[in-house]
């Protein structure tokens, strides 16, 4: 079953179940993604829905950050939840031996010795982790690497 389809059916499910604020994340994911499509005139396949919940989560993380900064508790919650709801559709994450095996492998094919060149290994990275990894922590661990 298609990434897709498996959202619509927990929508029909959280429908049936009564559950407003699990069907409250999920139409939040089915309209982003159906605006996504709208926008740019495609049917969304896999690749392209975990992208979506990917721009959702990181709003989602960021949200949170600010609300428990100004102290709103109850909207931090809130968010907390549709993370849960989202991260439900992600594949599984990578371990930490799978990351640092693919950082590995990127900067030999890439040959970057030099921080400037970390663009060039980044490209190398990113479609074999897309999903699955936190870019912003791939990041760091290649400008560690590239620093040396």
């Amino acid at each position: 079953m298609s990434l897709k389809l498996r959202i619509n059916e927990d929508m029909k499910t959280a429908m049936r179940a009564k559950d407003s604020a699990r069907l409250g994340a999920i139409r939040l994911l089915m309209a982003a993604m159906k605006q996504r499509e709208v926008d740019e005139r495609i049917d969304l396949d896999d690749a392209g829905v975990i992208a979506v919940i990917e721009k959702m989560l990181k709003q989602r993380k960021d949200s949170i950050t600010q609300y428990e900064a100004a102290k709103r508790q109850d909207l931090a919650d809130a968010e907390k939840f549709e993370v849960d709801v989202l991260m439900a559709y992600m594949p599984q994450a990578l371990s930490t031996a799978e990351v640092e095996a693919i950082i590995d492998k990127a900067l030999a094919d890439s040959g970057a010795k030099a921080p400037s060149e970390m663009g060039k290994v980044i490209a190398l990275i990113k479609p074999q982790v897309a999903g699955r990894a936190d870019m912003g922590e791939i990041s760091k661990l290649v400008k560690a690497r590239l620093g040396n």
